[in-house]
This record gives structure tokens, C-alpha cells and sequence, in this order.
């Protein structure tokens, strides 16, 4: 993608179809008069009147505590500079919605035009009122220093400075574990700091408190290393100026046992790597390129133990992993501020959670066999969904025993649960589809690229590196919609009505007549037949010149399948096809089947398709625990609808006993576990979250994912076709750029799924 069409891209995303990225979304009813009158006057009097008795009533009747003030001048903002506050919203808004899809906490921006210290300072303090926390940002050293010091003292809420403390808190994590692999002990380490803002000063103070000797460190400025000989150095500089009598980089190195980079690109070279001590451990955290490049600082020094702030390298040091999980266990205890024991706790959780059994959800994420604690794995992954549970508590308690927590917990085990189901109101699990895509991209053919949305749908997946696109249609119509999108990357273009393909029209004319010449078809027909674009592309998986196939843009479903069904056929272990939509709902994923294919599914078929939806939601790395839905409860119906489904348990409860599969359910039963558990104690789904639904039949179904995608607005991923040989998806008519791109993904998954059986046959 052209310069030009990413940044038209980035400002379309923000200026449509709304403009920004938060919003504020009521939590109670406000439908009738009555619900009006509690919400606003003459309701409201009563909270207030109790909030007046008592300040802290303050946390029971309002949002208070689950918010937070994301806070900025602009003067510091990402790699722009000193942009000013209504430049820096859009970031601030970015890290509001990080707050709430990571830890749903809510966010209100609020962009400060001032960059007098002591008007930001009581400008802070006189909205206090209004938060649970105060998260600042992008404010340039060294002013952020005195006003984040200012305001833990004079306020009585969570306050951190993001930039100084995320990044400290996660790189130390990473440096325990570093220093526990190479057999050094941080009190003996000899560390480079390169860098002198407010993250190294941070990085360094946080090392500092486990250990690290104020001796053992040199860091170093733009104007070189930091000496107690220097003048005109700020306090924060002073503090950790060397008594050594060195003034360059590759003075410092000679023998470190650590490099921290917080600089620039490149200023770290091959000769000063190879002067380090054995088992060095580098830290090169400039963004977007490091301070030595990964792969020339592994080819350099074979033992060496790398960190980066890209996510395109192992242990990525993201500031992600720790303020939504911080806030979020101090906003549960109404911690009065953010000391450095909840900091230092955050610390430990992050390096034990990375010496723990990685989930396999997680591993499936990152395309690994398994992650394992080691040199390539030093801190948690960004989506690892234990981080919710494991680090909040961790904070929590450390609040309680340093004195700063108002309101202690007692049942930790309700805690973490409450806490994993918060992950329901976002899963992150398109996120975990895109990425698992992007480590080992497929050819993909688009039999309709000559639609702008397809054709749109196709230069993500090829600029986002999830596909490989193979363009079909007409030749000039797509050249004309790349030029007029900016699409200029080099892809594959396949006319197949053009004179041009006419040798690969008869090849597979060939293959398609050899497979159905004792069912009608003529070698002429077969030719004929090659023109119309979904037997082309279909074709084109069955010989391998594309790994799968993405159709049904434009046309019924049902055209669609039939050439499917004639050239892909059913899988070797399959004796029918079925469908199944995945759904992002607010209580988190929820598979639907089948969707599309089987209009009334007998006993039998409903068993099958149960199966294969297990199959597909153990592909997310996700267990299913799966209701088959009827209008009627366990044999509270004598029709002949609800005895096939209750016919499908009986047998998959037989056969597959392992299955967290019951009904027939009613849908409420099976989608509320409370109602389940105190109803139907004897169920196998009893205290168990249902994530899949088995309907009993395609009305059914689709109509409810149709209802939930456009009355909850809930993200759709499907129909994902089950039980073909080939990965070749089917899109519904009209859908979304999002909804080809997600749609794409999973045949790119379901492309290396086949793959990987195929070479352990």
C-alpha cells in the first residue's frame, strides 16, 4: 500500500462511520418514563443525598469507580513531538479503547492546553472528583516528573505516568527472567542504559528497587555518557551519572551484561554487541526499528538473550501488558495511589506467568507448537488471556498489604473469575485470527475480485501479509478499481473468460471432465463450463495453484456451493458439509451451526455437524462446551423436532462422553448459567459457560445470526464451511470489507490446518 493510501486509510478509520473511537454507552434502562425519572430528576436526588452523607457512597452509586482520566498536554505524543492537546486526541483515545478491550475499564480523554506545570497540576486535581484514576500521557520530560510526583502526593487516586512506568515495569519483567536464563544475578549485573527520558529514568529507578547497583550503571544521553563531571545535568540525570571516566557507547560496553536501548535506531553496532560479557542481554526498545537490528544482533552473537518493542519478534516489550491489568487491580480495591509495591508485584506476576504452561489458545495465536519459558520467551504474549487474571490480583494484593487499599478483598477465587468474565466484553479474538493468519500466509483466490469491496477486502490481506490474493475477473475492470483504490502491489491477475488463459482453461477443463465425464458431462461442456469464475477458482484449489478459495461476494449461496461440491468434494472422514458462524459478542465468542447448508439436519446429521463444530472451535484453541437448542427443556416436548435433538445427545453422550455437549435447551437455559445451574443441576453444561449452539435446524439458525449481528451489532465470522477437502469458504451476499478480510483469515487457518494433516499422514 501506497504512502499516500495508508494515510487516506488511517483517517477514513478515524473520521468514519463516526468520528473517533469512544463513546459513552448507558448501563441502565432508559426506555419508559419510570426509567427516565430514576436515571434523572426526581430519581438522582437520593444517590446524591447519600453521596452527600458520605463521599465514598460515591463508588456505590456512580461510574466513579470503574473510570479512568486518560490526561495530555501533547507535548510529548508517540514519535510526533510537541503537537499540542487537540493533536494528541486521537492517541489519547486510541489508549482509552487499549483500557477497555485489555481490562474494561472506561476512559474519558481529556486533552490539557497548558504546559505550565503548576496549571496542568491543579487542573488535574480539580476533575479528580470525577475518576477512579488518573492514567497521564505523552507529556515531555522533564516536566512530567514533577507533575506525576505532584499529583501521587496531593490526590487520593491511582495516578501513573504511562510512558515512565509501562514500559519499566514490563522490561524489568522481562530482565528478571533474562538474567535467571543467562545465570546472573541482577545485584552483579553490569547495565547500559541508552537513554535519558522519562522511560529510562523509570526503566533504571525500577531495576534499581530489585536490585541493581547504582554503580553498575552507565547511561547515556544524546551527548553521550552521564558523568558526575558533566554540567548542568537535571536531577533525574544526576542521579544516575557514573563515576567512571568514559564518554562514548562503545566505552560503556566493554563487557556489559546489559544493554537497555530507549534511543534511536541503529546506534547499537555488531563491534559493541561482540564486547559484551557472555550471555548478553539486549533490550532494544526504539520503535519502529530497534537500536541494532534483530536478526543482525542474533547473527552477531549466538548467545544472546533479545528484546524488541515489535510484535514481529519474540519477547515484544508492550506496554499493553501492564497498564489496563495495573489499573484494573487498583481501581478494585480503591487503591489510594500506585506505589512501588504494586508496581514491583505487577513485575513478578508478568516473569511467573511466563514460566508457566503456555495455553494453547495462546500457542495456536503465534502459530508455535509450544511457547516455552526460554531465551525466545522471556515475558507474556499481548493476548495471553491469563494476564487478566494473574496480574490484577497480583496489584490488589500488594495494595492491601502496603496500607493504600480502601477496600479490601476477601474471596480471591470470585475475583479472578469476575475478572475472566470481564474478557467477554471484548475476546480479542479477531485479533488472534489475523495474527495466526499472518505467520504462515496462503494463496488465496478472490473469484469476484473485480467488486470493489472484494477487491478493497484484498489489498488489506495483501498489505496486512494474512494472504496471498490471487485477483479473478474481469481484467480490466480490476486494473481500474487497484488504480482508483491505490492498490499498485504486483498480484496475480486470472481473466478466465480471456484468450490469454486459454491453456490453463483446458487443463482444468481436463481434470474437471476426467472427475464427471460418467456423470453427463462432454469435454466440450467441461470447456464451456471453465469460463464461469467459481469452477475456475474452485479448479484452481483441486490442482494446488491456490490454496483456497474466497466466493459468494455477489452471488446466492446455493450457486455458489453447487461447483464447490462438484470439483472440492467432502473430506475423507466427512460424509456431509454444514456451516458455522462465529460470533463476537459482548459475552464473548459464540459459535452458531449450521447456518447455510442443511436445511432440516436429521438425528444423524446433527451429530455430524456437532462433531465438526467441535473440531472448529478447538481450531480457535478455544475447549467447546456446546447446547443443542430446542424450544423445548429435557423432554418437556413429544414433536418430533425436539426428539432429534434430544436422539443426537443421547447418542454423543454415548459415544463421545468426553463432549461438553446436553439438550435439548431452550436458548435463555443455555446461554444463562445461573438459570441452568439452579434448574438443571443434572446437565453436563451445568456451571459451565456455553460457547456454541447446535440448532436443529438452518431457519433457525439463521435467522439468529442474522438477528444478533444487526440488533447487537455483534461481529459475524462465517459461514465457515466444515467438511470440504479443500479450504474454500463461501461469503453471504453483500458482506462487509471486515467480513471478507475475517473470512479470508480463516481460510488461510483452515489452509494451514489441512496442510499440517496432510504431512502427518
Amino acid at each position: 500500500m501506497s504512502k499516500q493510501s495508508k494515510r487516506r486509510e488511517a483517517l477514513v478509520y478515524h473520521a468514519k462511520p463516526t468520528p473517533g473511537k469512544i463513546a459513552v454507552v448507558p448501563t441502565k434502562k432508559y426506555a419508559s418514563q419510570r426509567d427516565l425519572s430514576l436515571a434523572y430528576s426526581p430519581g438522582v436526588a437520593e444517590p446524591c443525598l447519600e453521596i452527600a452523607k458520605d463521599v465514598n457512597n460515591v463508588y456505590k452509586y456512580t461510574a466513579k469507580g470503574n473510570l479512568v482520566a486518560v490526561i495530555s498536554n501533547g507535548t510529548a505524543v508517540l514519535g510526533l513531538g510537541n503537537i499540542g492537546p487537540e493533536a494528541s486526541k486521537p492517541v489519547m483515545e486510541g489508549k482509552g479503547l487499549l483500557f477497555k478491550i485489555f481490562a474494561d475499564i472506561d476512559v474519558f480523554d481529556i486533552e490539557v492546553n497548558t504546559e505550565n506545570i503548576e496549571e496542568f497540576i491543579q487542573t488535574v486535581k480539580m476533575i479528580a472528583p470525577t475518576f477512579g484514576g488518573i492514567n497521564l500521557e505523552d507529556i515531555k520530560a522533564p516536566e512530567a516528573f514533577e507533575i506525576e510526583k505532584r499529583l501521587k502526593e496531593e490526590l487520593d487516586i491511582p495516578v501513573m505516568h504511562d510512558d515512565q512506568h509501562g514500559t519499566a515495569i514490563i522490561s524489568a519483567a522481562a530482565l528478571l527472567n533474562a538474567l535467571e536464563l543467562s545465570e546472573k544475578k541482577i545485584e552483579n549485573a553490569r547495565i547500559v542504559i541508552s537513554g535519558a527520558g522519562a522511560a529510562a529514568i523509570s526503566c533504571t529507578r525500577l531495576y534499581q528497587a530489585f536490585g541493581a547497583k547504582r554503580e553498575n550503571i552507565v547511561m547515556l544521553d544524546s551527548k553521550g555518557v552521564i558523568r558526575q563531571d558533566r554540567e548542568n545535568l537535571t536531577d533525574e540525570k544526576a542521579e544516575f551519572a557514573t563515576h567512571r571516566k568514559i564518554d562514548t557507547m562503545d566505552e560503556a560496553m566493554e563487557n556489559a551484561d546489559v544493554f537497555i536501548g530507549l534511543s534511536k535506531a541503529d546506534i547499537l553496532s555488531p563491534e559493541m554487541l561482540l564486547s559484551m560479557a557472555e550471555n548478553p542481554i539486549v533490550f532494544a526498545m526504539a520503535n519502529p526499528d530497534p537500536e541494532i537490528d534483530y536478526q543482525l544482533a542474533l547473527d552477531t552473537r549466538e548467545d544472546i538473550i533479545m528484546a524488541t518493542g515489535r510484535s514481529d519478534h519474540p519477547n515484544q516489550v508492550n506496554n499493553v501488558l501492564g497498564f489496563p491489568f495495573i489499573f484494573r487491580g487498583a481501581l478494585d480495591v480503591r487503591a489510594t495511589k500506585i506505589n512501588e509495591a504494586m508496581k514491583m508485584a505487577a513485575v513478578k506476576a508478568l516473569a511467573n506467568l511466563a514460566k508457566e504452561p503456555v495455553p494453547e489458545q495462546v500457542n495456536i495465536a503465534y502459530g508455535e507448537t509450544r511457547l516455552t519459558y526460554g531465551r525466545e520467551y522471556i515475558i507474556p504474549k499481548p493476548f495471553d488471556p491469563r494476564l487478566i487474571a494473574e496480574v490484577p490480583p497480583a496489584v490488589a494484593k500488594a495494595a492491601i498489604e502496603s496500607g493504600v487499599a480502601e477496600e479490601p478483598i476477601e474471596n480471591w477465587e470470585k475475583y479472578k473469575n469476575e475478572l475472566f468474565e470481564r474478557l467477554g466484553s471484548d475476546n480479542k479474538l479477531v485479533r488472534l485470527l489475523l495474527n495466526r493468519a499472518k505467520i504462515n500466509p496462503k494463496r488465496v483466490v478472490f473469484a469476484e475480485a473485480d467488486h470493489l469491496d472484494v477487491l478493497k477486502a484484498a489489498q488489506i490481506v495483501h498489505d496486512e501479509g494474512i494472504a496471498i490474493p490471487i485477483l479473478l475477473g474481469r481484467r480490466d475492470a480490476i486494473e481500474k478499481l487497484k488504480e482508483e483504490i491505490e492498490f499498485d502491489a504486483d498480484v496475480e491477475i486470472i481473466d478466465p473468460k480471456s484468450d490469454e488463459e486459454e491453456e490453463r482453461k483446458y487443463k482444468y477443463a481436463h481434470g474437471y471432465w476426467e472427475q464427471r465425464k460418467r456423470r453427463g458431462v462432454t469435454l466440450y461442456s467441461a470447456q464451456k463450463i471453465m469460463r464461469e469464475r467459481n469452477y475456475f477458482a474452485a479448479m484452481m484449489v483441486n490442482v494446488g495453484d491456490a490454496d483456497a478459495m474466497i466466493s459468494g461476494f455477489s452471488r446466492s449461496y446455493p450457486s455458489v456451493v453447487t461447483p464447490v461440491l462438484e470439483l472440492i468434494g467432502l473430506a475423507p472422514d466427512s460424509s456431509r458439509i454444514a456451516t458455522t458462524n462465529l460470533m463476537v459478542t459482548k459475552r464473548g465468542p459464540l459459535f452458531l451451526s449450521d447456518t447455510a447448508i442443511n436445511i432440516n439436519p436429521t438425528a444423524e446429521d446433527l451429530t455430524k455437524i456437532t462433531q465438526m463444530t467441535a473440531g472448529v472451535v478447538k481450531m480457535f484453541g478455544m475447549e467447546p462446551v456446546m447446547a443443542m437448542i430446542s424450544y423445548s427443556n429435557f423432554g418437556s416436548s413429544k414433536n418430533q423436532t425436539a426428539i432429534k435433538v434430544r436422539e443426537a445427545v443421547s447418542y454423543l453422550h454415548k459415544r463421545h462422553p468426553d463432549l461438553a455437549v446436553d439438550g435439548e435447551l431452550q436458548a435463555d437455559f443455555a446461554l444463562n448459567r445461573d438459570m441452568l445451574q439452579d434448574t438443571f443441576p443434572f446437565s453436563k453444561l451445568a456451571g459451565k459457560k456455553v460457547n456454541t449452539l447446535i440448532f436443529p435446524n438452518l431457519e433457525s439458525a439463521n435467522i439468529t445470526y442474522k438477528l444478533l449481528k444487526e440488533l447487537n451489532n455483534s461481529d459475524s465470522i462465517g459461514p465457515i464451511m466444515m467438511g470440504l477437502n479443500k479450504p474454500v469458504h463461501i461469503l453471504q451476499l453483500d458482506a462487509s470489507v471486515d467480513e471478507i478480510v475475517n473470512m479470508t483469515a480463516i481460510a488461510v487457518i483452515d489452509a494451514q490446518q489441512k496442510e499440517k494433516q496432510a504431512k502427518a499422514k
